[in-house]
């Protein structure tokens, strides 16, 4: 069995020893590792990704998961309800941190888990996989209140990231990617040639992968050509495009595959279906930021033509993180700085310019790219450690 010290004895520093097992046993518990530990397997980690292709072929039986944003607790009740790993095989289709309270714990969660079961875990890379996104989204902020003020667990994370394949194609016929398709690809092998390790820049195919969605009232009559002639929308998020669906019928035909799995997108039932079948969006964060009180689900694979959307809500620790949020007596027994977490806490979950109905002004409506863009600075969000 492989030890961390042997990785930790360079830096002159007396680690604790701990093995992969130990680690996933820490993580179970929702309990940070040192952030040695961190380095060590992140170092390990992409000696193991870099050998990956950005597009890796596996086989079903596997279930497909979609973003997690730090809901560490969801995560764990996505292993109880489709089955821990190795015992089950698992693909994560990105995100998995930024505005979740865990988002530290649940990278580091996969981590191990791939590190310790490589064949039976796989990690594509969302758009949230990203230095940028992560320094106004939460992932940043966390590290620091969690790490003693420093960045560096920061710095080792997200040099990580760099490493995520961009695409998976199951039993050779389902495409499967964070976000969606790009007028720069038309086949997969343009993926594979494309230089991922690297931050995920503003445009390009790279870009498109992780941030393009699909539209069922694209309209081709304002559609951006490409030199092949399919058709795209600039997306209103301001990165990658909005796609119909003759550009997913011929994505799939070019490339003999049958249909698109991907994630990126809130579905209040917890996934979607587009073009009759064509795409479906994954959506795999119940009660998404603790507030929106959607659904979530999993998507088990059999095989090519079996499946199961497996639905579920928020895990029950949840609902007491948000029922206890005012509650003094809590915050004092769980929280290293009661005075100054209550209230940072209280503001979390006392947000009353945020509407999860959309009744509201759509400019602030807390999904939306303008309100993320607006409160990601002063929303300030500590955590219970």
């Amino acid at each position: 069995m492989w030890l961390l010290p042997r990785f930790c004895l360079d830096w002159r520093i007396d680690p604790i020893e701990m093995e992969l097992d130990e680690c996933l046993e820490r993580l179970y518990k929702a309990q940070l590792l040192p952030e040695v530990t961190v380095r060590a397997l992140c170092f390990k980690l992409k000696e193991m990704l870099v050998k990956e292709s950005n597009v890796i072929h596996i086989q079903t039986p596997v279930t497909v998961v979609g973003d997690m944003h730090g809901q560490f607790h969801d995560m764990l009740e996505i292993f109880q309800i489709g089955g821990p790993v190795p015992d089950t095989n698992y693909l994560f289709l990105g995100d998995y941190v930024d505005r979740g309270l865990y988002s530290v714990e649940t990278i580091m969660l996969l981590i191990v888990l791939k590190l310790r079961y490589p064949s039976r875990i796989h990690l594509l890379r969302g758009n949230h996989e990203s230095r940028q996104i992560t320094q106004s989204y939460g992932f940043y902020t966390e590290c620091l209140n969690k790490y003693g003020g420093n960045s560096r667990v920061w710095q080792y994370l997200t040099d990580i990231f760099d490493y995520l394949v961009l695409c998976c194609i199951i039993d050779d016929e389902i495409f499967c990617v964070h976000g969606g398709l790009s007028p720069n690809v038309q086949t997969i092998d343009q993926i594979k040639i494309i230089d991922r390790f690297r931050e995920i820049p503003h445009d390009g195919a790279m870009a498109d992968l992780v941030w393009s969605d699909p539209e069922e009232n694209n309209n081709p009559t304002l559609d951006h050509p490409d030199s092949s002639g399919q058709h795209f929308q600039v997306s209103p998020r301001g990165a990658g495009y909005t796609f119909g669906r003759s550009v997913v019928e011929k994505f799939l035909q070019m490339n003999d595959m049958n249909r698109i799995y991907r994630a990126h997108q809130l579905c209040n039932e917890g996934y979607q279906i587009y073009f009759d079948g064509l795409v479906t969006t994954v959506w795999s964060a119940p009660n998404y930021c603790y507030r929106c009180g959607n659904k979530a689900s999993i998507l088990e694979l059999y095989s090519k033509d079996q499946f199961y959307f497996n639905v579920f809500e928020e895990a029950p620790e949840n609902k007491l993180l948000k029922e206890n949020s005012l509650n003094s007596n809590y915050l004092e027994e769980n929280t290293t700085n009661p005075v100054v977490n209550r209230k940072l806490i209280a503001d979390y979950f006392e947000d009353d310019s945020a509407s999860t109905d959309g009744s509201a002004d759509p400019e602030m409506y807390m999904f939306s790219d303008v309100y993320q863009a607006r409160s990601a600075s002063n929303r300030h969000v500590d955590y219970f450690l």
